[in-house]
């Protein structure tokens, strides 16, 4: 009768809160900096939950986090009937990085009519100043690589810029772009490399560059559009395979050259990543490399660079999702001296067990972003999002004083997160039920010596308020 009840009552927090859940992984400090999982929405912790919602589509593919908002993109979704056309609308889903709650959608539109392009929105990102931008796939027969930026409260698309394939037609995928994509406050670069459906792929990049102030795209390779790598990594390779991530860092020694993008890591099937500079000249590997900073498979392509209390990070793909028994997780490192990548030490793989195991139908891709804030003492704090598609997505805070950090703490704080919400019900519940360890000195909410129920109707007035 009492698991019946706390199942009934696991099943209302979950109505609530669909993505109040936790990985409930245990994450040993590195170097004094901890990490902390503030929720997961995934196949393996949140379950039908999940797999029935909207975003569990092979067309939604890609992701990102912005000012508190996760967008996700996903083609093709919605159906909508003009006269006698059906067109099937791309759609952008809304979450909040707080609590994962789900926000109005963002139906897309070009030109006052419902924007209906195959895999129209297959890459999502935010450039520097906060402007949401999407891009589609472009096949062989496509000159050129549209990309727009999103109106965030109607969903209108509007043309920043047509890169052009300067004659060399290949297919494209996945984009980045640094700097100011209107050019107001900063320069702006874009870049993307030809995909291929099979090994070894083309040796294809494509980039272009705004000044600040101007108004005409021109040639991101000294000029030229197109360049075409010589380098690679290992020697033997002659292109960058299927799916390729391109990801431009910021140059935080040069304040005037922050957007230039001149370095930038590159990640492809079969690979790990590696580092390149706007000449093409290959600047680092991970041929030095420890073995257990290496990917144990090298299916899935995605990087983010991160600094931290004066470390410097690197965040990139484990495995794909159906090798050696893995699950769509990502290793979080720091770079070694001088940044590099032969120096990398692992801190934590993230999460410890898996957000699923499900094929995605090859599309590689794995986001991750992050934003950097600062706690009430003080403290840097870096929100790390990762999403891959048709398995799960989920945010974690790293920082010196994440989870709380004092010694006692805070009554109801089950998760020990620092903050005492509805996640923490969940993580009471899954505690009664034998689903995660007990932890006594956080569990035990009204104080008689036991965990069971009476504890989560404790925490839940304690939420609501009531005691």
């Amino acid at each position: 009768m009492k698991k019946k009840l706390l199942l009934s009552m696991l099943a209302l927090v979950a109505s609530a809160s669909a993505w109040a859940i936790v990985d409930n992984q245990v994450y040993e400090p590195v170097n004094d900096i901890k990490v902390v999982n503030k929720w997961i929405f995934d196949r393996v912790h949140a379950g039908e939950a999940y797999t029935s919602n909207v975003i569990c589509n092979q067309r939604a593919r890609t992701a990102v986090m912005d000012e508190g908002i996760i967008y996700v993109s996903r083609s093709e979704e919605k159906l909508v009937v003009i006269g006698t056309d059906s067109l099937q609308q791309s759609v952008i889903h809304r979450f909040k990085v707080e609590d994962g709650s789900q926000l109005e959608d963002l139906p897309l539109t070009l030109d006052g009519a419902p924007y209906a392009r195959f895999l129209g929105v297959a890459s999502i990102g935010v450039d520097n100043f906060h402007h949401i931008w999407v891009a589609p796939m472009t096949s062989t027969a496509q000159n050129e690589v549209p990309v727009y930026m999103v109106n965030t409260e109607t969903g209108e698309l509007t043309l920043v810029v047509e890169m052009d394939k300067a004659g060399d037609i290949q297919r494209t995928d996945y984009l980045d772009v640094i700097g100011d994509l209107t050019g107001e406050q900063a320069e702006c670069n874009i870049m993307t490399f030809a995909g291929s459906s099979a090994d070894p792929g083309f040796p294809t990049g494509y980039r272009m560059h705004l000044e600040q102030g101007g108004f005409e795209w021109e040639g991101g390779f000294d000029g030229d559009t197109k360049m075409d790598f010589v380098e690679f990594y290992p020697e033997t390779a002659t292109g960058f395979s299927l799916a390729p991530v391109v990801k431009m860092v910021l140059n935080t020694e040069d304040e005037e050259r922050m957007y230039s993008g001149d370095l930038f890591y590159v990640d492809c099937f079969g690979r790990d990543p590696v580092l390149y500079d706007v000449t093409g000249t290959l600047i680092d590997t991970f041929e030095e490399a420890s073995d257990d900073v290496k990917q144990t498979d090298k299916g899935a392509n995605g990087v983010a660079e991160f600094t931290l209390e004066g470390r410097n990070f690197l965040a990139y793909p484990k495995a794909q999702y159906d090798k050696n028994g893995n699950g769509c997780q990502i290793y979080v490192c720091e770079l070694g001296e001088g940044l590099s990548l032969g120096g990398l030490t692992k801190y934590w793989q993230l999460p410890a067990d898996s957000v699923g195991k499900m094929s995605d139908s090859g599309l590689r891709v794995h986001c991750i972003n992050t934003a950097k804030s600062v706690d009430d003492q003080g403290n840097e704090v870096i929100t790390l999002f990762t999403f891959k598609a048709y398995n799960g997505m989920g945010i974690y805070e790293i920082g010196k004083n994440v989870g709380g950090g004092g010694e006692t703490p805070l009554k109801g704080d089950v998760n020990r997160d620092g903050k005492v919400n509805v996640t923490d019900v969940t993580t009471l519940i899954n505690m009664i039920l034998g689903v995660v360890p007990k932890d006594e000195e956080v569990a035990d909410i009204s104080g008689d010596g036991k965990i069971n129920v009476t504890d989560v109707t404790s925490l839940i007035n304690i939420i609501l308020g009531v005691s």
